[in-house]
C-alpha cells in the first residue's frame, strides 16, 4: 500500500507551480486529489491529466477565493467532484496553497490590492478550514503554505508578507485547537521557487543566479522540493509534528 491510499486530499491553487507539485506528490502517494483552481480551467485540467497519466486519481474544481461567496462555491464544487468520483463529502488532508502576490512597496500600496491579498491569502484559508472541520477526519492533516518573507525583510511586497505572517499565526492557534482530534496543522515556508509567481525576477541569467545564491545549494528551488516536505507532513510519519513553521528554502539567508 502507498502512504495515502484511501485518503482524500484537497490542494488549493493546484493548477500550476507549487500547488501542482503538491497535488502530483500526494496522488503519487495514493490519495484522491481534489485539484482546486481559481480561473485557469485549462491548467487545472492539465494537472489532473498529469496525475492520471502517472496512474493517480484526481479531479479539478473551480472557486474564486476572493469572491464574497467563495467558501460556499468551494464546497459546492468540491462535493460535486467527489460525488463524480464515488467519494463521500469527507476528506483527510487540506493544503492551503492558493495565494496572490504583487502588492509592491509601501508607497505603492492600494486598498484594492490589500483587500484582495487578504481575501485570498488569509480569509479564504481560515474559513475553508472552519467550514471543513466537520468533514475533516480525526487524525487529519492541514498544511498551510507560507513564505520565507515572514522571517526576513521583504519590502518589495509588504502586504504579501503580512498575509503570510497571518497564516503563520493561524497555524499555531489551530494546531492547539485541533490537537485533541489528532489533527496536525503545520506551515511550510518556501523561498525562491521556479514558478510563474517570480518569473520576472528570473528574467535573465544574472537575475536567476542572484536568486540561486541565497541558498546554500546555489540553486533556485523546484515545486517538487516543497511538495516532498508537504508529503512528509501529511503522512503518518509526521503524527508527532504540529504547530511548526517548516523552512523549505534550501538553507537560504543562513
Amino acid at each position: 500500500m502507498s502512504a495515502l491510499d484511501g485518503r482524500t486530499a484537497i490542494v488549493t491553487g493546484a493548477s500550476r507551480g507549487i500547488g501542482r507539485g503538491i497535488a502530483e506528490r500526494l496522488a503519487r502517494d495514493g490519495a484522491l486529489v481534489a485539484v482546486h483552481y481559481g480561473s485557469n480551467e485549462a491548467a487545472g485540467r492539465e494537472t489532473v491529466k498529469i496525475i492520471e497519466e502517472a496512474g493517480g486519481r484526481a479531479f479539478a474544481f473551480r472557486a474564486e477565493l476572493e469572491a464574497p461567496d467563495a467558501v460556499d462555491t468551494f464546497y459546492a464544487a468540491l462535493d460535486a467532484g467527489l460525488a463524480e468520483q464515488g467519494a463521500g463529502p469527507g476528506f483527510d488532508i487540506l493544503v492551503n496553497n492558493a495565494a496572490a502576490s504583487g502588492s509592491g512597496r509601501i508607497h505603492q500600496l492600494t486598498t484594492e490590492v490589500f483587500d484582495r491579498l487578504f481575501a485570498i491569502n488569509v480569509k479564504a484559508p481560515l474559513f475553508l478550514i472552519q467550514r471543513g472541520l466537520d468533514r475533516l477526519a480525526d487524525g487529519g492533516r492541514i498544511v498551510n503554505i507560507s513564505s520565507a518573507a515572514t522571517r526576513h525583510a521583504f519590502p518589495n511586497s509588504v502586504t504579501y508578507a503580512m498575509t503570510k505572517g497571518a497564516v503563520d499565526t493561524m497555524t499555531l492557534a489551530l494546531a492547539q485547537e485541533l490537537g485533541p482530534r489528532g489533527i496536525t496543522v503545520n506551515t511550510v515556508a518556501p523561498g525562491y521557487v521556479a514558478t510563474d509567481m517570480n518569473a520576472r525576477r528570473r528574467a535573465t541569467p544574472e537575475a536567476s543566479a542572484a536568486l540561486a545564491a541565497h541558498s546554500v545549494f546555489n540553486r533556485i528551488g523546484t515545486p517538487a522540493d516543497v511538495a516532498d516536505v508537504v508529503g512528509f507532513l501529511v503522512s503518518d510519519d509526521a503524527r508527532w509534528v504540529t504547530g511548526q513553521y517548516v523552512d523549505a528554502t534550501g538553507g537560504s539567508w543562513l
